[in-house]
């Protein structure tokens, strides 16, 4: 076959596997696993398939008109050059993975086979907007990504933190997308064509008239996809839905489709100085903004949401600087061991058998009882937190290294503004995601909670994909950043000696201050036990339940936990900590200007209709009702009272002539 067949096929095969899943669900439940795996296996054999065949070389690109517009035409076209072809073995590797662990995950769940399609479907959805070639076909991929995570994120609708969830992802994103199809619409309008490669061709021509314009735009649907400030809100509630969801969603799909956007049509960002501080700002705020939410959170998988927003806002510093391949390669990194972190959790909220103890403050003795999520997750939190020689300590000095190039005077084509700004954001995040990677290592493995109940082992589909991630989590950056600059437009990503030294500095002082300042408080916690009412005896249950209420600690259900006197967060954030807690109150801010308002207006048109206009529609129609009612009175049926009616009309009808014939 072709490398442009095998391309075809890889986003193909999981949409049929989907539409066939669907189909036998009921009728045939033995087929679903296999369904749901086969499918999106060997999409990702035919995907490793392309990249070898692609080999960093010459951008593969193929079109056939997908239908007459009378326009700009839409056409079925295919680019893979070596960020689109690395990309779609990241989006494989990863939704496979997914699914094999969901069959241990969710083999008692009735509607694990729907679930199983959406997984497949999504995943299509990201293989056709890592391989498309026109910004329509691409717009495709990236709605159905929307509605798919509406419903993953809603699996567990029966509880109103899920339903809620779902909506608040499908309404915030489509917030970004409005602007967003906008840009689309406004590209086409300046180069006549929705492809990528005569879009480019137009930028490099000075053919845009208003880069500034359509840069903001689409930075607005990035934004939103990949959860960037200030549209990043709905990514931490999502975590309602199931755990390997979390994983498909912030490390393969959805979440990276913004960056991957970016990176494709960078030079069209970059001929507006603008835009890029507007997303070197957009990318620092994320950053350390996120690393600070992260660091207050109680619930596990929460700490990993604000982990995964802090992460991609490194990749939105690294298009902010210019260097595209240092974001992709961060890309690629972080999809490796954020999808680890969120499996290894979903194990050991399995061990504990329900997602109301995801709590950190009530997990006790999980080391021994867990040891495969143990030994994987501390390989990923290294990686997470930039340790060398782990994977993200070579990709997140690449994107430092990018941004000292910018305040060297080496990259002259960036505003130095953008450079400093991503340099001393990344720093200080750096600092920070040591700190509550540290944290949530100390308060998971060794922390002092009530025990929870034991579930048993898990199923062998969980933890061996548990070990099949660790790999690149592990050695991938060692290995890439020598082999990647081929593939990525041939730029160095080797990490440069200030930025290593600066970046792993700030990051082991985050790590040791966190864990001294937690030997420290479970000194201080000592003999005071956790539980449902626990920490101090003089107050009852009600008060500490309005309380962890009020900080937005229970994770998920009805369960209300006291604070864990032994977390360091709360010492290390001081005052800030309840304001890091919920965000620092941004859903409230968008409440008060969005929600409310809407509200407000809503119920006054509700009002107007019915007391108004349903006032003028009663009334019309009341003076026909009252009409027939009269004539319907005067249909008696009595032959007496209509010749006495007809004679008082004779009479009265004289009587009118003959005063007419006198006063004439």
């Amino acid at each position: 076959m072709t490398t442009t067949t095998l391309a075809v096929l890889v986003p193909l095969l999981p949409f049929l596997g989907a539409i066939a899943g669907l189909l036998l669900g009921r009728t045939a439940p033995g087929f679903v696993r296999p369904l749901a795996v086969l499918p999106t296996l060997t999409a990702l054999a035919l995907a490793v398939v392309v990249a070898v065949r692609q080999g960093g070389g010459r951008a593969v690109d193929a079109a056939t008109e997908l239908t007459p517009t009378g326009s700009v035409p839409i056409e079925l076209a295919l680019d893979v050059d070596g960020f689109a072809a690395l990309t779609a073995v990241l989006v494989g590797v990863v939704a496979t993975c997914v699914q094999i662990y969901s069959t241990g995950y969710l083999r008692d769940d009735p509607r694990y086979p729907s679930y199983a399609a959406l997984v497949s479907l999504f995943t299509s959805a990201m293989f056709l907007v890592v391989y498309s070639g026109d910004l329509m076909v691409l717009l495709v991929g990236w709605e159905v990504m929307g509605i798919c995570s509406y419903f993953l994120v809603g699996h567990y609708w029966e509880t109103p933190q899920a339903r809620a969830a779902s909506l608040k992802a499908f309404l915030v994103t489509k917030l970004g997308d409005v602007p967003f199809l906008i840009g689309l619409f406004a590209i086409a309008g300046e180069t006549g064509s929705f492809r990528i490669t005569h879009v480019l061709d137009a930028v490099a021509n000075g053919g845009i008239e208003h880069p500034t314009l359509i840069a903001l735009l689409l930075l607005a649907g990035v934004a939103g996809k990949s959860a960037q400030f200030p549209l990043h809100t709905w990514l931490p509630d999502a975590m309602a839905g199931p755990t390997p969801v979390s994983a498909l969603i912030h490390a393969a799909t959805m979440v990276a489709a913004g960056v991957y956007f970016v990176a494709r049509l960078l030079p069209l960002f970059a001929a507006s100085r603008a835009a890029m501080t507007v997303l070197a700002v957009m990318a620092a705020v994320t950053m350390a903004g996120s690393a600070l939410a992260a660091l207050a959170q109680d619930d596990i998988k929460r700490v990993l949401a604000y982990s995964t927003i802090g992460q991609l806002g490194y990749m939105t510093g690294a298009l902010a600087v210019g260097e595209r391949g240092a974001a992709v390669f961060h890309l690629l990194s972080h999809g490796a061991f954020k999808a680890l972190l969120f499996l290894a959790a979903g194990v050991i909220i399995h061990a504990a058998g329900t997602n109301s103890l995801a709590a950190m403050s009530r997990m006790s003795h999980l080391r021994d009882r867990v040891p495969d999520a143990y030994w994987t997750m501390t390989v990923a939190l290294l990686a997470l937190a930039a340790i060398p020689p782990f994977s993200g300590f070579f990709s997140k000095e690449a994107v430092l290294g990018a941004a000292e190039h910018v305040v060297t005077g080496h990259n002259g084509q960036v505003p130095a503004a953008a450079g400093w700004i991503v340099l001393l954001a990344g720093l200080v995040t750096s600092l920070l995601t040591a700190a509550y990677a540290t944290r949530l290592w100390l308060l998971a493995f060794r922390g002092h909670g009530t025990e929870a109940p034991d579930h048993g082992r898990q199923p062998l589909t969980m933890t061996v994909v548990l070990w099949v991630l660790a790999i690149p989590s592990l050695a991938l950056g060692g290995l890439a950043f020598r082999v990647l600059p081929d593939w990525f437009d041939g730029h160095d990503l080797t990490p440069t000696l200030a930025t290593s030294v600066l970046g792993t500095g700030v990051a082991l002082v985050g790590g040791i201050v966190t864990y001294t300042t937690w030997r420290h408080t479970t000194a201080h916690a000592a003999g005071f036990p956790l539980g449902a009412v626990a920490a101090h005896p003089e107050r009852d249950a009600g008060q500490i339940e309005a309380e962890a209420i009020a900080s937005h600690e229970p994770a998920y259900g009805d369960i209300a936990y006291a604070p864990d006197p032994s977390d360091p967060g709360r010492l290390l954030l001081g005052p800030l900590h309840r304001h890091a807690a919920v965000g620092f109150h941004l859903d409230a801010v968008y409440t008060a200007l969005f929600v409310r308002p809407v509200q407000s207006a809503a119920g006054l048109v509700r009002f107007l209709d019915r007391e108004v206009v349903d006032t003028y529609v009663r009334g019309a129609g009341a003076l026909p009702r009252w009409l027939g009612t009269a004539v319907r009175r005067a249909q008696t049926g009595n032959l007496q009272t209509y010749v006495s009616a007809l004679l008082a009309g004779t009479v009265v009808l004289a009587v009118a002539v003959v005063l007419a014939a006198t006063g004439a």
